[in-house]
């Protein structure tokens, strides 16, 4: 069945929102009856690079490209410094923008995206975040990717968070769409206004990052002002501190927490965590399976991307996907404790960034925190840290004086960094 009619015959009969964009309520039936006109200019094979965001001309556009085959590559306007070069890499024929449209011309075309439009198949281009290197063009069988949305399942009234370029927005939207569900998407993503959000549409579901998780416990505002609505909360993207999560946890008893675990490459996975308030979890799911070798941890997946369009293949093989997560084990559970790449070297002896950090945002008065190895003659390495504070409750002598007196003088930063912890659109430390 088609992507379009499998949801018509989903939503037949209702006149129920499935998004709420602004102030406006959107219903599948009133999106499909609004086809845009420049959609009939695209044919099966041809890459569209898609600007937009969760409202309800990118959406219609986004089902009807996969409908005609077509090979989506959905982009959002936070990340116009680096479009062009997405279209290079995803060999893009076609830019929808604004609800304008205009063709690109491609010289040489991918061999994978050849076999795709042979195939009659549609694809999907997602963007890694590009923290280590030049962002990677991950190509997905949208048919194989779909196949997750086929059994019914129960939804809950959600905020989405996670954006229109990211497996976990696109993920969000379509379980919203294949089960009948409401999805909330915010115009703004400061802790205040997605409080105040998810009060008036009495969101159930928040899936967020740590970093937005960690703003949220520093604004104060989880004890006085969080929803009670609010029944789940889930987060993923990168590594949670574990003071955040059992201070959240203490704070808000009632919301259950749920670590995810993903990659863009490897499809959803399913994760169980050990308790709500623990970062050790079980990954798998139907067509998953899990290795662990000298700490780091490969994933085969069935639902697995085809490959980089402009990168050679991470996959062994036999399939194995290097994920480059050094992890602890506990029976079957396993906790993510940094990237291989997060290694630190001072002088032979070898630890975790995450260990520096860990300690570091327990003490009052530290907003955000990342460590880092930098090149040191003497010793290989020695910790930068950066760090946000709150001057009204520490100072950096203060912080100093607390890290010396209970770190290791291994793991002691010999230089520290006053200002703000960046991070990129999608709410993840850069």
């Amino acid at each position: 069945m088609s992507i379009l009619k499998d949801l018509e015959s989903r939503w037949s009969g209702s006149r129920d929102p499935f998004l709420i964009t602004g102030s406006q309520a959107i219903t599948f039936r009133s999106i499909n009856e609004t086809v845009p006109a420049y959609l009939k200019h695209i044919d099966a094979g041809d890459v569209v690079a898609l600007i937009g965001d969760f409202e309800p001309n990118s959406i219609i556009s986004l089902l009807e490209l996969l409908e005609k085959r077509a090979v989506v590559v959905p982009l959002t306007k936070d990340t116009k410094h680096q479009h062009e070069y997405f279209f290079d890499a995803a060999c893009v024929d076609w830019i929808i923008e604004y609800g304008k449209i205009r063709r690109r011309k491609v010289n040489v075309r991918h061999k994978m995206l050849e076999k795709l439009a042979l195939m009659r198949r549609a694809g999907l281009v997602l963007f890694s975040s590009g923290t280590t290197g030049k962002p990677k063009a991950i190509l997905h069988d949208f048919d194989n990717f779909k196949d997750r949305y086929s059994t019914v399942r129960p939804t809950l009234r959600t905020l989405n968070f996670l954006l229109f370029d990211h497996i976990g927005g696109i993920n969000t939207l379509l379980h919203t769409l294949y089960n009948r569900g409401l999805v909330v998407a915010p115009q703004s993503r400061k802790v205040e206004d997605i409080l105040a959000l998810c009060h008036k549409y009495h969101i159930e579901l928040l899936p967020t990052t740590p970093t937005f998780l960690r703003m949220l416990l520093m604004s104060g505002l989880t004890e006085k002002n969080f929803p009670k609505s609010i029944r789940v909360v889930t987060y993923g993207t990168e590594r949670m501190d574990e003071f955040t999560l059992k201070e959240l946890c203490r704070q808000l008893p009632n919301v259950d927490f749920r670590q995810t675990f993903g990659m863009s490459e490897l499809g959803i996975l399913r994760v169980k965590s050990e308790r709500k308030d623990s970062l050790f979890m079980t990954v798998g799911g139907e067509g998953v399976d899990t290795k662990i070798e000298d700490k780091i941890l490969y994933i085969r997946s069935k639902s697995r991307m085809l490959g980089y369009l402009n990168a050679e293949s991470p996959f062994d093989e036999e399939g194995w996907y290097n994920t480059r997560d050094l992890v602890e084990t506990k029976g079957n559970y396993i906790k993510i404790v940094g990237r291989d790449s997060d290694l630190i070297n001072v002088g032979g002896l070898k630890f975790m960034a995450s260990e520096v950090e860990s300690f570091v945002m327990q003490i009052p008065g530290v907003k955000m925190v990342k460590a880092e190895g930098v090149d040191n003659p003497i010793t290989g390495q020695h910790v930068m840290l950066t760090c946000e504070l709150d001057d009204l409750k520490i100072s950096l002598d203060q912080l100093k004086g607390i890290v010396k007196q209970n770190l290791p003088a291994h793991m002691q930063p010999r230089r520290y960094r006053l200002s703000e912890v960046k991070y990129n659109h999608r709410f993840k430390r850069a």
